[in-house]
């Protein structure tokens, strides 16, 4: 299989969102397990001018949608920030697993050379490749939101590990 704008992008953006969906999966139990209210841990943040728990998941989810959009030259849907319940955040990762898969290879590939631009938060981004885009901005952004959620969760005492974030690496994997 030769790798192509849509395979770097479609499947590593749903992984990721699944991994996440995941490690909150482990969160909710855990906040049920210990009797702590969710919006501790939603609301908990690495540094006092980081994103919260519950801000990283919707920036993550927001990420993988827009920069699908983006590659496949279309709008991508608005989701409102309004989650304050991690069934709502997992439900948020749900809608964005079913947009990705609403997008096909022929809407995306080939747009490794198109140049790429979008206004987020009043600034122009303006990329002048998808190729560019996807290596400097989107895996970059999109891992960096990824790791501070497991980050938040972990150092809240959620029982993660390495093998949470990585998820499915689609080897097999035994005792040498």
């Amino acid at each position: 299989m030769s790798l192509t704008m849509y395979s770097l992008t479609v499947p590593v953006l749903k992984k990721g969102i699944n991994t996440l969906a995941g490690i909150l999966t482990k969160a909710k139990a855990y906040c049920d397990g210990k009797q702590i209210d969710q919006s501790v841990v939603l609301n908990d943040r690495l540094f006092p001018d980081m994103f919260p728990l519950a801000r990283q998941v919707q920036v993550a989810c927001d990420q993988a949608k827009n920069a699908a959009a983006h590659f496949a030259g279309v709008e991508p849907p608005v989701f409102e920030d309004t989650e304050t319940t991690i069934d709502q955040l997992l439900a948020r990762i749900e809608k964005t697993s079913a947009y990705l898969d609403q997008l096909s290879a022929g809407q995306i590939d080939g747009s490794e050379a198109r140049p790429v631009s979008f206004v987020v938060g009043g600034y122009k981004m303006a990329f002048p490749s998808g190729h560019v885009y996807l290596q400097n901005f989107v895996l970059p952004n999109f891992y960096f939101h990824l790791a501070t959620a497991y980050d938040i969760l972990r150092h809240n005492g959620v029982d993660l590990g390495k093998g949470d974030f990585l998820g499915d690496m689609g080897a097999e994997v035994s005792m040498a």
